[in-house]
């Protein structure tokens, strides 16, 4: 099974995936906004125990997400590099694809919370596109 490896700005943490992620998404969220200083944060989403750190440890932030549920942010505290979000509701990361060692090949498969998008966001052409989330992922 491949293994996909990433890091942090300044390589203090680093970590490693296996198998290929269950989704690729823009999410625009106001929250995500904040954190990228962009319209939205590329995300791929690796299930809570496929990933590992083999580098480091990263520091934890938690937020409470639209939905009531935890969102832990892990960033390194050396650089500020957000490395990823555990999604709690649905017990994956959102990894960074920024942070991939190889992210050259990932592409979204879908835009969430365009709602929220700045009047100036930029939404790629031919992906589905959800004012929230789509119908059965809590946004029905």
């Amino acid at each position: 099974m491949e293994k996909h490896k990433g890091k942090c700005g300044c390589g203090e943490v680093e970590y490693e995936f296996e198998g290929e992620p269950i989704n690729s998404v823009f999410c625009y969220c106001t929250e995500c906004q904040v954190l990228t200083g962009s319209d939205k944060w590329f995300g791929v989403w690796v299930p809570v125990d496929k990933l590992k750190y083999t580098k480091g440890t990263p520091k934890k932030f938690t937020r409470i997400g639209d939905g009531g549920h935890e969102v832990i942010h892990n960033f390194c505290d050396h650089c500020g590099t957000t490395l990823c979000a555990e999604i709690t509701i649905g017990n994956f990361y959102s990894v960074g694809v920024s942070t991939l060692n190889d992210n050259k090949n990932y592409s979204p498969n879908m835009a969430i919370y365009a709602a929220s998008a700045p009047q100036w966001a930029v939404f790629p052409e031919g992906v589905p596109k959800f004012d929230i989330l789509p119908p059965g992922m809590g946004g029905d």
